[in-house]
């Protein structure tokens, strides 16, 4: 699913909503999240999963085609760890038993 059918079936779903607004909040929802991962914070959405920022160090790696060693310059990434809820949903939807 991309963005644009996320927001149609939003506006599906909820005939009040025009789809531009549905839109707008889709937007600014993602905005926030990617906001505060780049100031380093953590986001928790309670029954879906945890978005949080990894770092990676720089490192020496070597380009594939001469073998030459390159410098890799360190990075941060996002990182999303499923919430226990979601992993429930996942996993009864595919017909297994989640208790152990």
């Amino acid at each position: 699913m991309i963005k644009s059918e996320l927001v149609q079936r939003i506006s599906e779903h909820n005939p009040h909503l025009y789809q531009r607004d549905v839109e707008n909040i889709v937007n600014a929802i993602l905005d926030e999240i990617v906001a505060a991962l780049a100031r380093g914070d953590r986001v928790e959405l309670r029954g879906f999963g945890a978005f949080s920022v990894k770092h990676r160090p720089a490192r020496s790696g070597r380009n594939p085609r001469t073998g030459e060693h390159v410098p890799v310059d360190q990075k941060s990434v996002p990182f999303f760890k499923t919430g226990k809820e979601m992993r429930e949903r996942l996993n009864k939807a595919n017909g297994e038993d989640t208790s152990h």
